[in-house]
């Protein structure tokens, strides 16, 4: 607001020009509001009786509208610093006419409301009545309008002061050498050549990256081909119209977050509401301001710019939830993962028939006590390793190692009718893929196997590392089986014998002593029928 007195001159007449808007806007909006609020409803409650009444206010506030307008553009408004002029007098008689005519019928309305059984309009009224007052009162306070002139000094401090900070806050828009990030290609659509060159003249010298079509179709061809980051689309072509063009990349997955601004001569209000319902960014008539559609063009850039971010970050999110979800899943079983996300805190579950699994590498211990550490890793990892994929191509559980020992579980936490049989198989491919390593190494192995059949508690322990377990006598007798057991072979509990016998050759039964369990018969399983068996 500092400067030449020039300055300070015109500082002062803009903000007296913004007082006198907003003392006059204000209510006139209101008025504008409350009208079309009373036709709506009137429309919806079906009071036909109002209608032409409603008509004529909803003729009188356009008029009103109008007016104001007038009264409001700068030459005419300086006018009334200027003691009688005809003009503003003249003007003065034809703003009460139409604002008699609002008061005139809402008083009159709102005197029969109980009659037309339409009380639902009295709020409404009422607010119309208060505004058009408002109204009145404030045209009347122009010592203008009264054969004085109005002194720009007089503008109120407050309002000087709101103008100043506002001054203060929209500082210009910076040039489009220093905003190169505002810049973006952009495909500018109209049939009509002028147009469409002088707007790419404009948009090029702006630092705009730009391609022009001269139709719907060719617009849609040229998208085909090459991303955009902005399209701005004529509204009327002769080929196809602005709008289908809009409805068809809307409806595209691979084109519906690019922001479309329409530009068109039609300006009227269910152009506008149907391009912005349909997906347009913004709606600009011609002919254009230019700042207008530069700081339009550079809003929806930065808005195209911030939904790419937010696709991106929405991508990496998702990569890591399955990150997560892929880490989660080779801990845990995928039924007890969806419970755990359903919210469930505790997990723990009877299961009447489950198969369970035991190896042990024989004489790991001292094997290990020989070989570097690197060498004893490198081969528990390709030995565990073989077996875990065997335990995914079977579909089996994996319940945990420890140390050299493996265990793996069927029939939990899904039941299956084949739990025994899929158990004796992993264990006569783990014996295989032994046989196969010990050919590679210079340190030959050996495992033990023990599978029992039976009853488990299964379920979820642990807050911070989640480990899925299986509990019981069952567990304790495929474990005692291992140890028992003969090198290279896979022992077998009686109760699993018979439900693999079928299936597997079956040894002679064996007397073995169990810890525990004392004497027991059990069985060697040594390899799977043939069509001669």
């Amino acid at each position: 607001m500092n400067g030449s007195p020039e300055n300070e001159a015109q500082n002062a007449q803009a903000v007296w020009l913004a007082n006198l808007r907003q003392n006059l806007l204000s209510p006139v909006s209101a008025i504008v509001g409350f009208c079309e609020m009373l036709q709506s409803e009137s429309k919806r409650l079906n009071l036909e009786e109002v209608t032409s009444d409603l008509d004529r206010i909803s003729q009188a506030t356009t008029e009103l509208s109008a007016l104001v307008d007038q009264l409001l553009h700068p030459e005419m408004a300086m006018k009334l610093t200027v003691s009688g002029d005809e003009g503003v007098k003249r003007l003065r008689h034809d703003l009460r006419t139409p604002m008699n005519a609002i008061k005139g019928y809402s008083e009159m309305m709102l005197e029969d409301l109980e009659d037309l059984n339409a009380e639902n309009l009295e709020p409404d009224l009422l607010g119309l009545l208060d505004h058009t007052d408002t109204l009145l009162q404030r045209i009347d306070t122009l010592s203008g309008l009264s054969g004085d002139g109005l002194k720009i000094s007089d503008t109120p401090r407050e309002t000087v002061a709101m103008f100043a900070n506002l001054v203060q806050s929209m500082q210009p828009l910076p040039s489009i050498a220093d905003a190169s990030g505002s810049t973006g290609d952009i495909l500018v659509v109209d049939d009509a050549e002028a147009n469409r060159d002088l707007l790419a003249r404009r948009l090029k010298r702006d630092g705009h990256r730009v391609w022009t079509a001269d139709g719907g179709y060719s617009a849609l061809e040229k998208m085909s081909r090459q991303p955009f980051d902005l399209v701005l689309l004529d509204l009327m072509m002769p080929d196809i119209n602005g709008f289908d063009v809009l409805a068809r990349l809307k409806q595209d997955d691979a084109f519906h977050d690019i922001p479309v601004i329409m530009i068109s001569a039609l300006d009227e209000v269910e152009s506008v509401a149907r391009c912005i319902e349909a997906g347009a960014e913004d709606y600009l008539p011609k002919p254009f301001n230019p700042i207008l559609l530069q700081a339009r063009i550079s809003a929806a850039l930065e808005k195209n710019r911030w939904r790419k971010r937010e696709r991106q970050y929405l991508e990496m999110m998702e990569a890591e939830k399955q990150k997560y979800k892929g880490l989660l899943l080779s801990i845990l079983p995928q039924q007890i993962v969806t419970r755990l996300n359903d919210g469930e805190d505790t997990i723990a579950d009877r299961h009447d028939d489950v198969t369970v699994l035991f190896s042990d590498i024989v004489g790991f211990t001292e094997m290990s006590a020989r070989l570097a550490p690197a060498q004893v890793v490198s081969y528990l990892n390709r030995i565990f390793s073989g077996f875990d994929k065997t335990a995914t191509e079977l579909g089996v559980e994996k319940i945990k190692t420890i140390g050299d020992a493996y265990m793996v579980a069927a029939g939990v936490p899904d039941g299956r009718a084949d739990h025994a049989e899929v158990i004796v198989e992993m264990a006569l491919r783990m014996l295989d893929q032994v046989k196969a390593l010990n050919l590679e190494t210079d340190h030959p192995m050996h495992i033990r196997v023990g599978v029992h059949t039976g009853p488990v508690v299964a379920g979820i322990i642990g807050s911070h590392r989640f480990l899925y377990d299986v509990w019981g006598d069952t567990v304790n007798f495929a474990s005692r089986l291992e140890s028992t057991g003969a090198p290279g072979r896979v022992q077998v509990s009686e109760v699993t014998a018979r439900q693999v016998e079928h299936r597997f050759d079956i040894s002679e039964p064996v007397e073995a002593r169990v810890k525990g369990k004392g004497q027991v018969r059990t069985y060697y399983v040594t390899r799977h029928k043939t069509a001669a068996d």
